[in-house]
């Protein structure tokens, strides 16, 4: 059962699941995203913001988590295969983070726009 189309899919969802509750468990960055997520869903429903401001911010919860999410394996691969120092593993970590650095701004953006015209 395990070697069918079907078979193969589950077992890949099984392995993203591990791989999230990994990242929740060993990264302080995902840990502080997903704390910020929490409250910014309370905020949502402590502000009643509306379907398409929900579908925003869960956008962009997702999207922030997600760019984190690969920050730490790129991250983890560069260490992997060249644990000292080295400019180029330097310059790619850095455009990682900056990948984290936009969706953040993004998100930032989203809330504001959702949350500025509440106050």
């Amino acid at each position: 059962m395990w070697n069918s189309y079907i078979g193969k899919r589950i077992k890949g969802g099984g392995y993203a699941i591990k791989g999230a509750f990994l990242l929740l468990r060993n990264e302080a960055s995902i840990q502080v995203q997903a704390s910020i997520g929490i409250l910014m869903t309370i905020a949502g429903f402590y502000f009643e913001i509306s379907t398409t401001e929900w579908i925003l911010q869960i956008f962009a919860i997702g999207l922030v988590m997600s760019v984190e999410g690969m920050n730490t394996a790129v991250e983890e691969i560069a260490d992997f295969i060249h644990p000292e120092f080295h400019k180029k593993i330097g310059y790619i970590k850095d455009v990682a983070a900056g990948a984290v650095f936009f969706a953040a701004l993004v998100a930032v953006i989203i809330g504001c726009i959702i949350y500025i015209p509440k106050f």
